[in-house]
């Protein structure tokens, strides 16, 4: 539980920023669906990372970086966070292997909850 398993770029210029990462670091860019593009950053067995995305920015988060944090169960991480202080910009939303919900802490830092099927 609490695992960080995943981030998310968001930008406004996505293709511009995927070409950026792909030349620079070398980063594997898939292509774009849901105005998401997944990015591989290990390329070999020397390298290993954290796997993730880059993706136009929403208006409540146009620009900058999110972890995910994998959970067992994402309403009750969803309701903990909120005790403590924290804000949900999206909630839980559905996709075909996991539930996934963005919040941000008290000091608006930006984070992502996600909870495999």
């Amino acid at each position: 539980m609490g695992k960080v398993v995943g981030f998310e770029l968001s930008s406004q210029e996505p293709e511009k920023a995927a070409k950026f990462y792909s030349e620079v670091f070398g980063w594997e860019i898939s292509e774009a669906n849901w105005d998401y593009w997944p990015v591989s950053t290990e390329n070999s067995k020397e390298r290993t990372g954290i796997n993730g995305g880059i993706s136009k920015g929403p208006n409540d988060y146009p620009h900058g970086t999110r972890i995910q944090i994998e959970v067992d169960s994402i309403d009750n991480s969803i309701s903990k966070a909120k005790d403590n202080g924290a804000m949900v910009v999206r909630e839980k939303m559905e996709f075909e292997e996991f539930f996934l919900a963005y919040l941000v802490d008290p000091t608006g830092v930006g984070f992502g909850l996600v909870q495999r099927k």
